[in-house]
């Protein structure tokens, strides 16, 4: 697997991050006979393979950098594109919030470039599966290249066509659904999901995220949440501790919701009546 974090030393196939001056950094797989080339001089694999991750090394020009391995968000930014990504802030909150993890079945519809696809994937382990659906072919394939890259295929099914014809798979344990128009496919999303089982979608605008909340009633989703996620970065400088100059603001609203089963009680009114207002709300 050459994306690899249970390791102390730098080993032959795995991504290494290096980071130079200026916070600038480079994603690559380390090659025996190598050659890394910067705009700040040439690095040879074979004398980084072997090091212990964190060191300092120097290119031919003296230049230094840190030899490093990638985190999850250092892949997703680093990750060839063709749509809009996901962004780490969004993503770590959408995992524990559908509560995915190891062993899990997960499926995801709009694969898009992968991001997504990469984070849950990673998630559910060797033991668990996500399943993903696509309609753009140009889009699969580069997502199935981001997936390989970072050896983690094997765990997902990527599947091609259109979402209005439904999926095949049953009682999934957490469903993203990556659309600019979700409402038109939550009867397809409730058929898969098991009972009880975690919804998340992610849209631009409020009009969107309106629909959406209709269309979660009508179909017997409740507990209900709209949030959306702003990050800002601060300078770690103990003497002029500040925010930085740009943060990462508004990039989408997350919607989440659970698959319940309805019954002819009346009992049951009240319940859904509150989990329709929702339960952040103040009386």
């Amino acid at each position: 697997m050459p994306w690899n974090l249970n390791t102390t030393h730098a080993a032959p196939g795995d991504l290494a991050l290096l980071v130079g001056l200026r916070h600038k950094h480079f994603i690559f797989p380390l090659l025996p006979g190598g050659t890394f080339h910067t705009h700040r001089g040439i690095l040879q694999h074979d004398e980084l393979i072997g090091l212990p991750w964190g060191s300092q090394v120097f290119s031919h020009q003296g230049s230094p950098f840190f030899l490093l391995q990638p985190s999850l968000a250092d892949l997703l930014n680093d990750m060839k594109r063709a749509t809009q990504i996901m962004y780490p802030k969004d993503i770590g909150y959408i995992l524990t919030t559908m509560s995915v993890g190891p062993g899990q079945r997960v499926l995801e519809a709009g694969t898009g470039s992968g991001s997504m696809t990469v984070a849950l994937a990673y998630a559910v382990g060797p033991q668990g599966q996500v399943f993903t659906y696509e309609k753009r072919e140009e889009f699969q394939k580069l997502a199935r290249k981001n997936l390989e890259r970072l050896g983690l295929e094997e765990r997902v099914e990527f599947k091609l066509g259109d979402l209005a014809d439904g999926f095949v798979e049953r009682d999934v344990d957490a469903f993203f659904l990556d659309v600019a128009n979700p409402w038109d496919y939550l009867e397809q999303v409730r058929a898969s999901l098991k009972p009880g089982g975690f919804f998340c979608n992610l849209v631009p605008t409020f009009n969107q995220v309106s629909q959406l909340l209709l269309a979660l009633r009508r179909v017997n989703f409740a507990f209900i949440e709209v949030c959306e996620l702003l990050l800002r970065y601060y300078k770690p400088e103990p003497s002029r501790l500040r925010p930085t100059d740009r943060m990462v603001a508004h990039t989408g609203f997350l919607t989440f919701a659970r698959r319940i089963e309805m019954g002819e009680d009346v009992r049951v009114k009240e319940l859904m009546e509150e989990q329709n207002v929702g339960e952040n709300e103040t009386e």
